[in-house]
């Protein structure tokens, strides 16, 4: 017998994680998924998660301070960088490396299913996805610090040196989920 590879989605769709479809995607379950992931496998101050939505509004944050003439789909790419979360939850990179190939193929259908949904081309050009990566990085940076318990040396140690400049004046929120989700689906639909 043929093993489940779908998963039901909360709008009703059935997402199928083997081949996913662009039709079975929607941004209000994207939103929802990612505000009940949390990153740093929930090692985090604060009194709510930090979840994959609130890195991702972040992320575009950054992504919006580092690169302020990028085109509204790069900055569309930057915010969904993460959207397969919502259905494979996030991994912290050790336990990616573990895996393997399989986990980033995954990761790559979902991706393409979700970018051809929302109008952007299925791969992330490369130059786009150096940026997001750039921007990435210095949320990292300062989730490890800000509330994951790391002092500066150690995220230098571990994400490089970032020039600080870049984020002041930005405070990561903990915030509920569903005011998290409100947000996300905001900033998606106005960059629709």
């Amino acid at each position: 017998m043929a093993q489940r590879a779908w998963q039901r989605m909360l709008s009703g769709r059935r997402l199928d994680l083997l081949d996913p479809t662009p039709m079975d995607i929607e941004i209000e379950d994207i939103a929802h998924g990612l505000a009940f992931v949390a990153r740093w496998n929930g090692q985090t101050r604060g009194d709510y998660a930090y979840s994959v939505a609130e890195h991702s509004l972040l992320v575009l944050a950054l992504f919006d301070r580092m690169y302020p003439k990028a085109k509204r789909e790069a900055r569309l790419m930057a915010l969904l960088h993460d959207a397969p979360e919502y259905v494979i939850g996030d991994m912290i990179s050790p336990v990616k490396a573990a895996i393997g190939a399989e986990y980033g193929a995954l990761d790559d259908r979902l991706m393409a299913a979700i970018h051809i949904r929302f109008g952007l081309p299925a791969k992330t050009p490369v130059a786009v996805k150096r940026q997001i990566k750039a921007a990435d990085k210095v949320s990292a940076w300062m989730e490890a610090v800000q509330i994951a318990g790391f002092s500066e040396s150690e995220a230098d140690k571990l994400f490089g040196r970032v020039d600080r400049g870049i984020f002041e004046g930005l405070q990561i929120r903990l915030r509920a989920p569903k005011d998290v989700r409100e947000d996300y689906v905001d900033r998606v639909k106005g960059l629709l």
